[in-house]
């Protein structure tokens, strides 16, 4: 089977108005660390909310990654 790879771009670091999750746990629990990624979402909580489709395979697979690196430490 074919992989499909995704180019690899340098990557960004910003912040952005996102996140809602981390705002509602960051209230329930304050002072943790907290992250949120994922993929290019534009209009999103609108109508015209749309995923940009390319950008969701890098997440998934990085998300993967960290979890099996998670599960590495803890065995």
């Amino acid at each position: 089977m074919r992989r499909a790879h995704a180019r690899r771009r340098r990557r960004q670091v910003g912040a952005i108005h996102a996140g809602l999750e981390c705002g509602i746990l960051g209230a329930k629990v304050p002072g943790m660390d907290m992250v949120s990624y994922g993929p290019t979402i534009r209009g999103a909580h609108s109508p015209e909310e749309r995923v940009e489709v390319a950008t969701v395979a890098p997440f998934w697979e990085a998300t993967l990654r960290l979890l099996g690196r998670l599960a590495e430490r803890r065995a």
